[in-house]
C-alpha cells in the first residue's frame, strides 16, 4: 500500500504543469476588449457602416475565435518545433514586408499603407515580424551558446532585426513597430547576455540621444519639414497645435481627465462621438478612463502586470534556454507595446500609432498576439511540477 502511495506521489510531482492563471488573464482582456470595442466604435460604426454599429466588433470576434483556435493548436504542440523554421520566420517576414509595396496587395487605410490583401484577408505583415523575430533570435542565441559573450558575438545577434527594423520604419513608414521589434531583440539579448555594462551605456546613450533631438526639434520648430518632428512639437504643447498635430493628443486627454475616480458609466463616453478620432484603435485606453475612470484604468493596468508576471514566472522555469527566450520575447512584445500605448495617450511620449494589446481593434494584431500566447503555454507545458 505504501509503495502504491509513493508511485502515485511520484507521478503526481512529474506531471506536466498548465499555467490556468495566464489563460484567464488572456481571456479576460480579450473579452473585456470586445466590450470596449462595442462600446467605443458603435457610434462611428452605425454612421459608417450601413447603420450596422457592431460591424467593428464582428470583425474583431471573428479574429478572436481564429487566434483562440490557433492558440490551442500551437500549445499543443512542442515548442521546439518552431526552431526549424526560424530562418524561414526571419527571411519569410522580410519578404512579407515587402510585399506592401506590390500595388495588386497593398491596401491603405488612413492615409497608411500597411497591410495586404491576401485571398480577401487583411494582414498586417509588421505584426508577423514580431512573432518571426521572437522565433529567430531564440534559435539563433541558443546556437550561438557562449560566443555571445564576445563582442563580436554581441553585435551580431543586436544587427539582426535591423533589416526588418529599417523595412518596417522605411517600406510601412510605421516607426513605433520597428521599435517594438528592436525593442523585443534587446531585451531577449538583455536577458541571455550576462554583460550588463554594454546595455547601461546603449540605455543612457539611447534616452541622451533621444533627449537631444527633442531638444534640437524644440529649438529649431522644424514645423512642416518632417511630420514626426510636427509630433514632438505637438507633444511638448499641444494646445498650440490643437487644430491639426494635436488635436487627437488633446481629446484624449479630455477623455481621460472627464472620467474622474469611477467614469460616466459604460457606453456614456462623449468623446467617442466623433471628437477622437478612431477611439477603437490606439486611443481606447482613453475611453477606457472616460467610461469606468481611474478605477477600470488602473484595473486594466493590472492585469498587464499579473500577465507579466505569469511570463516571468515560466520564464524562470522554463525547460531550456530556447523555451525562456521564447517567454520573454512575448512578456518584452506586451511589456513595450502596453508602456508606449499607455504612454502616448497620456502625452507622456509623443504621439504615434500604438495598439492596446488584446484590447485595441486590429484583427492582425490579436492572431498573432495569441499565437505567441500559444507558444508561451506550450513551453509551460514543458515544465514539470517538481520543478515549481
Amino acid at each position: 500500500m505504501a509503495e502504491r502511495s509513493a508511485g502515485r506521489q511520484k507521478r503526481k510531482n512529474t506531471e506536466n504543469y498548465f499555467d490556468y492563471s495566464l489563460l484567464f488573464i488572456v481571456l479576460f482582456l480579450l473579452g473585456f476588449g470586445l466590450v470596449m470595442i462595442y462600446s467605443t466604435s458603435s457610434y462611428e460604426a452605425s454612421l459608417q457602416q450601413d447603420g450596422d454599429s457592431a460591424f467593428y466588433l464582428k470583425k474583431q470576434l471573428f479574429a478572436t475565435v481564429l487566434g483562440l483556435f490557433v492558440m490551442i493548436a500551437v500549445a499543443n504542440i512542442p515548442y521546439h518545433f518552431w526552431e526549424r523554421f526560424a530562418t524561414l520566420a526571419y527571411f519569410g517576414s522580410m519578404v512579407m514586408l515587402l510585399m506592401v509595396l506590390v500595388p495588386s496587395l497593398q491596401y491603405s487605410a488612413n492615409g497608411a499603407t500597411r497591410w495586404i490583401r491576401i485571398f480577401g484577408l487583411t494582414l498586417q505583415p509588421a505584426e508577423v515580424a514580431k512573432l518571426a523575430i521572437i522565433i529567430s533570435l531564440a534559435s539563433l542565441i541558443c546556437k550561438m551558446g557562449r560566443a555571445i559573450r564576445t563582442t563580436k558575438g554581441f553585435f551580431f545577434v543586436l544587427s539582426v532585426p535591423i533589416p526588418i527594423f529599417i523595412i518596417i520604419w522605411k517600406v510601412t513608414n510605421n516607426l513605433s513597430s520597428a521599435i517594438i521589434v528592436f525593442g523585443i531583440a534587446f531585451l531577449m539579448l538583455f536577458v541571455a547576455s550576462p554583460d550588463y555594462k554594454k546595455f547601461m551605456i546603449m540605455g543612457i546613450g539611447g534616452v541622451g540621444g533621444a533627449a537631444a533631438l527633442v531638444f534640437v526639434i524644440a529649438k529649431i520648430s522644424a514645423q512642416g519639414e518632417n511630420f514626426r518632428f510636427d509630433r514632438v512639437l505637438a507633444w511638448l504643447n499641444p494646445e498650440a497645435y490643437a487644430s491639426d498635430t494635436g488635436f487627437q493628443t488633446l481629446q484624449s486627454l479630455y477623455a481621460i481627465g472627464s472620467g474622474g475616480i469611477l467614469g460616466k458609466g459604460l457606453g456614456q463616453s462623449m468623446q467617442k462621438l466623433g471628437f477622437l478620432p478612431e477611439a477603437q484603435n490606439d486611443m481606447i485606453f482613453s475611453i477606457i478612463c472616460e467610461e469606468l475612470g481611474l478605477f477600470g484604468a488602473v484595473s486594466v493596468i493590472l492585469m498587464f502586470i499579473l500577465l507579466i508576471w505569469r511570463f516571468m514566472v515560466i520564464a524562470n522555469n522554463a525547460p531550456d534556454l530556447f523555451g525562456a527566450l521564447l517567454v520573454v520575447g512575448a512578456l518584452g512584445h506586451i511589456a513595450i507595446q502596453v508602456i508606449l500605448n499607455i504612454a502616448v495617450v497620456t502625452n507622456s511620449i509623443p504621439n504615434t500609432g500604438i495598439s492596446l494589446p488584446f484590447i485595441s481593434y486590429g484583427g492582425t494584431s490579436v492572431l498573432f498576439l495569441l499565437v505567441e500566447m500559444g507558444l508561451v503555454l506550450s513551453v509551460a507545458k514543458g515544465i514539470r511540477l517538481k520543478d515549481l
